[in-house]
């Protein structure tokens, strides 16, 4: 009888969410088509895209909420790792690998943007 009862609530809540956003869908793309042509933030969206929306809708939600979680681990992982290596080397790598990386990418990229800029100037040779 619990069960029963947290079910349907759980229905309610579901339905109204499923509701809510069916609601914001339809008045966002009511919205876009009323924009004027030239307007840049007008978009060609379907009308299907409408009827797509309770179908994507439970796949997106739990994914962002994934992908959130993932990232926050992530950065909590660096911010311990560069902590107790900050602690236990007691050098300053961070530096040192700062310059290691920039001349790796900085010098081929000054290199071709000297060569695009001296390319138009070039005397030919015959």
């Amino acid at each position: 009888m619990v069960l029963q009862y947290y079910s349907n609530e759980l229905f309610k809540c579901l339905l109204v969410g499923f509701i809510l956003i069916c609601t914001i869908t339809i008045y966002a793309y009511r919205v876009n088509m009323r924009r004027p042509a030239n307007d840049p933030k007008k978009r060609n969206y379907h009308p299907f895209a409408l009827i797509l929306v309770p179908l994507t809708l439970p796949i997106i939600i739990p994914v962002v909420i994934l992908l959130f979680i993932a990232t926050a681990m992530l950065y909590a992982g660096f911010i311990v790792l560069f902590t107790i290596l900050l602690i236990t080397l007691r050098k300053p790598f961070l530096f040192t690998w700062w310059h290691k990386f920039a001349t790796l990418v900085g010098d081929p990229i000054l290199r071709l943007n000297s060569y695009l800029i001296m390319w138009p100037f070039a005397v030919s040779k015959s």
